[in-house]
């Protein structure tokens, strides 16, 4: 029986192999302990690869991982042995660009647990109980984007796309009850 591509993990790590924003969506890693030992494993058997310009492809324990690098971070995207690599690859592009596109280009640590926020949205808006909801780095950085905005703060305090969001919310709005 066909069944609808899914993910097993998404993982944000630091250039040590520290946890910056980890999702799990199976039970492979019951307790966190194993969940450690998984994040450690993979990043032991990737830290020498160059995964800078394009994603890259393993196998670790009958799963699927794609991963890439910008800075200090290690992107991650594992799916089950049978999983399609271009589909987790695609789910990996996507993660990396919304990060991107929300930390406004400055991918490293220390951007990256500023704005942690953000980061987990953006997982939560891609996957879903290991099911994959978007792809598109625009879509999921302007959700996160409308998410995460405060429209009681003041336009001067918001960022750019919270900006436009707000102003999109107040057009939406006028034009709805005009």
């Amino acid at each position: 029986m066909e069944s609808c591509p899914s993910v097993k993990n998404i993982l944000l790590l630091d250039s040590e192999g520290g946890r910056i924003a980890v999702k799990y969506y199976t039970d492979d890693w019951p307790t966190n302990n194993a969940k450690e030992a998984f994040e450690k494993s993979i990043f032991t058997k990737t830290q020498k690869t160059n995964a800078r310009t394009e994603a890259e492809i393993t196998m670790l324990e009958n799963n699927v991982i794609v991963y890439k690098f910008a800075q200090d971070l290690h992107f991650f995207v594992t799916g089950g042995d049978d999983e399609n690599e271009l589909i987790l690859s695609t789910v990996l592009q996507g993660f990396f660009d919304a990060v991107g596109l929300l930390l406004r280009g400055n991918v490293d640590k220390r951007e990256a647990l500023e704005n942690l926020d953000l980061i987990l949205l953006c997982l939560d808006e891609i996957i879903d109980g290991g099911m994959i909801l978007e792809t598109d780095a625009n879509v999921i950085a302007g959700k996160v984007a409308s998410h995460s905005v405060d429209s009681g703060a003041p336009l001067s305090e918001q960022t750019i796309s919270q900006a436009l969001a707000t102003a999109r919310e107040h057009l939406t709005r006028s034009l709805l009850s005009g």
